[in-house]
């Protein structure tokens, strides 16, 4: 993942009816309307956004936000910045138009900031999740220990914030580290739950979480664990594993519950191919089967429930075409190895993109957001705009 694997860290208007892979399968009856910029300022890196619509319609859109440090003469572009805060833009028009200058939701003082997760809940209070890295060289930190690092950067876990008004003003909520967390951060406690995904309420209100934990027992893999809210994300408790196994990291993970009441995992992997992997909690969030892998690749995910039920799954793709892409899966999303593939961008400049989040702007639209470059140019928040009238007729 972002946090040990560094590879993951550091590496981390026509209309037309979208192209599917070469599968078989019916039609996943999306067609892409346009693409749209959410915010771009070519002095800033931006990525890793989420997005939220509100109960008037309003959208809103957080990513992490730091210095284009190539402006400034750096050769290369990092996912570490000590500069690097969460914030947010908000459109009134179903994405047409972004307020122009992003309002900040939060600033660690100790350092950055990552990938602000949204999830609003059933009484219309929002939570984001994000978790950071402080700057300590290792010229200074000989006395830390068990904890992660990125070059000069001491990972410092996850932290959670709440809104009661609609984003406007946030608060933070302390988190409890992951049962078994070992690693440690700069103040030799053990990091607070983190991970990037999104979260899910259930019917029965709760929040469900999966979040990631490394190198238990020594190993160097990570798994992925389930944490439970009962009130609305101000504590947590630790539920079961996820995703855990001898060779295989497991890491980004969203959580999504289906209409029958399965918690269903939609899981980013490492030494796997970049298969993404899928995991299933019949019993509530008690326990969860064995994982399976999908069988394609692409990472990470985010699932969006449509008005018939049927979910549409998107995901980046790192791999040449370059870009973004996604399923129509059922409402038990069982047919995750079979559904067709849909190429929503294959334009992108480099690996550095994806990380897609979806809403519904209607009955019959949705919009999808991003990060994205072109010829590796800065990165910038992106967003494709869907009709899935027709997915979402069928059944």
């Amino acid at each position: 993942m972002r946090f040990r694997h560094l590879a993951f860290i550091l590496g981390c208007c026509l209309s037309f009816v979208l192209p599917c892979a070469a599968q078989e399968g019916a039609p996943a009856g999306v067609k892409k309307l346009k693409d749209v910029v959410v915010y771009r300022d070519d002095t800033f890196y931006s990525t890793f956004p989420s997005i939220v619509r509100r109960p008037d319609g309003e959208l809103l859109v957080a990513f992490r936000r730091a210095p284009e440090q190539r402006v400034f003469g750096d050769t290369k572009i990092t996912h570490t910045d000590t500069k690097s805060h969460l914030v947010l833009v908000r459109s009134t028009d179903n994405g047409e138009t972004w307020t122009k200058d992003p309002q900040l939701i939060w600033a660690d003082p100790r350092g950055g900031l990552q990938d602000p997760c949204m999830i609003q809940l059933d009484d219309k209070s929002i939570l984001c999740a994000s978790y950071g890295w402080a700057l300590i060289p290792e010229s200074r930190g000989q006395k830390l220990k068990s904890v992660t690092r990125a070059g000069d950067f001491v990972f410092t876990g996850g932290t959670l914030y709440r809104s009661e008004d609609g984003g406007q003003h946030w608060g933070e909520i302390l988190l409890p580290p992951t049962k078994g967390e070992e690693n440690l951060g700069p103040f030799g406690k053990p990091v607070p739950a983190y991970n990037r995904g999104a979260m899910c309420q259930g019917k029965d209100g709760r929040v469900f979480w999966v979040t990631a934990m490394e190198n238990p027992g020594g190993k160097n893999i990570s798994g992925t664990h389930l944490m439970i809210s009962s009130d609305r994300g101000r504590t947590w408790e630790y539920s079961c594993p996820v995703a855990v196994d001898e060779k295989v990291t497991f890491n980004e993970t969203s959580i999504y519950e289906t209409p029958k009441g399965d918690l269903v995992a939609f899981l980013r992997t490492a030494n796997l191919d970049d298969n993404t992997c899928v995991a299933r909690s019949t019993d509530g969030g008690k326990s969860f089967a064995k994982w399976e892998s999908a069988g394609w690749k692409g990472h990470p995910h985010f699932a969006l429930r449509l008005p018939n039920e049927q979910v549409l799954l998107v995901y980046g793709y790192r791999h040449a075409p370059f870009g973004i892409r996604a399923r129509v899966l059922n409402a038990e999303c069982t047919d995750f190895k079979t559904a067709p593939e849909i190429v929503l961008r294959d334009d992108g400049g480099g690996f550095d993109l994806g990380y897609p989040w979806a809403t519904m702007i209607g009955d019959e639209k949705a919009l999808v957001v991003y990060y994205f470059n072109e010829k590796d140019g800065t990165r910038y928040i992106g967003g494709t705009l869907l009709d899935v009238s027709a997915a979402a007729a069928r059944r």
